[in-house]
């Protein structure tokens, strides 16, 4: 029995398909989805979420977001979400340089323009650490999973 995944960011659908589990942040932790499971509204928090199906695992990160899960189906609307196969780790690196380097400069008068390089920070360092967690090839049998 399966359950219908879809992953989908603001500029494009991420994933689609039918999997065992969908293991995802949510607003009041982790939450581990099967086929069947009772209806339930979240919304994300930055993390990783992990698909199973077949034996295979696939790893994603999402930047906030809602998920909607009913017993057929769950649908996750991220506000930003990859694959970690397609993680730019050098443009990762580079966005995670360029942050800290503005927020070193101090506050800026404007509050939005603060908050979103905070947010562009936590992004980037949530990218680099999923790449070297979860990248094939990058784990270790003592790797978390």
């Amino acid at each position: 029995m399966t359950i219908r995944c879809e992953i989908v960011s603001q500029d494009r659908t991420v994933f689609t398909g039918d999997v065992d589990i969908v293991v995802l942040p949510g607003a009041g932790g982790e939450m581990g989805i099967l086929p069947k499971h009772a209806p339930v509204l979240t919304t994300l928090k930055y993390g990783v979420i992990k698909v199973r199906h077949g034996g295979k695992e696939d790893v994603f990160t999402v930047a906030g977001g809602v998920a909607e899960v009913q017993p057929e189906i769950v649908t996750i609307l991220a506000d930003a979400a990859e694959n970690v196969e397609e993680i730019d780790v050098v443009r990762a690196e580079a966005a995670r340089k360029r942050a800290e380097e503005a927020l070193a400069k101090g506050v800026p008068a404007d509050g939005d323009a603060y908050l979103a390089m905070e947010a562009a920070l936590r992004r980037s360092n949530l990218r680099l650490d999923v790449a070297r967690r979860y990248r094939k090839g990058n784990r270790s049998p003592y790797s978390e999973s």
